[in-house]
């Protein structure tokens, strides 16, 4: 592994709560302007997912993500597109089942962060024989952020899932500031979100209460 890939892992492997930044999701604030009060509360990552846009919205918006996160020194992921990542020189990907293989991935963008989107227990042991730099494991609660939800996997059926995790992960879906402490409790240490954050007219100050929850 080289060791730009490997201090870009290391520096995700700081996050606490991890923002997913999807426009429609913002309820009217600027996506830009909930970004940047993030990373002054010191988000590590930011990750920008674009669904209903066309691509050259995408392209564009991820441009000025991705100046206002190096300034910061913030990591930022791209959700889904390996050719939106690659053009805006991004720090990684996050995959999810159905995108391309981890494997092609990988070669197009050797150094990046290569997150993967996994659902139950056959799909996190799969993920690990890839070469992942981490696995997101959801939807713990049930969740509005998805076309085609699943079923919620609950907190239990997570305890029983996180012993089986050998590399870096987080959690996702429905997760809500008052879920913290029983996630942290499950062994949890990195909260992917959406709407918690980007429907507040205070995001930074949600992101801050969040972090202390995790990391006091």
């Amino acid at each position: 592994m080289n060791t730009f890939r490997l201090r870009r892992e290391q520096q995700f492997q700081e996050a606490t709560i991890y923002p997913v930044i999807t426009p429609e999701f913002c309820r009217g604030n600027n996506p830009l302007k909930v970004i940047r009060s993030l990373l002054a509360a010191g988000a590590k990552v930011i990750q920008l997912r674009v669904k209903k846009q066309p691509d050259a919205f995408f392209y564009e918006l991820a441009l000025q993500v991705r100046k206002i996160t190096l300034d910061a020194g913030c990591l930022m992921i791209i959700n889904d597109r390996p050719d939106i990542a690659q053009a805006v020189r991004s720090d990684g990907i996050h995959l999810g089942q159905d995108d391309l293989p981890v494997a092609l991935v990988r070669r197009m963008l050797p150094d990046a962060i290569i997150g993967l989107s996994t659902h139950n227990r056959e799909e996190i042991l799969a993920a690990q024989q890839e070469d992942v730099s981490v696995i997101n494991i959801g939807p713990i609660y049930a969740t509005s952020t998805k076309v085609n939800p699943m079923a919620p996997l609950g907190l239990d059926a997570l305890r029983e899932l996180i012993p089986l995790v050998r590399v870096p992960f987080s959690v996702m879906g429905g997760i809500k500031e008052h879920h913290l402490p029983e996630l942290v409790s499950a062994g949890v240490r990195c909260v992917a979100m959406v709407t918690q954050l980007t429907r507040d007219p205070r995001p930074g100050d949600v992101f801050t209460r969040m972090h202390r929850v995790i990391k006091p």
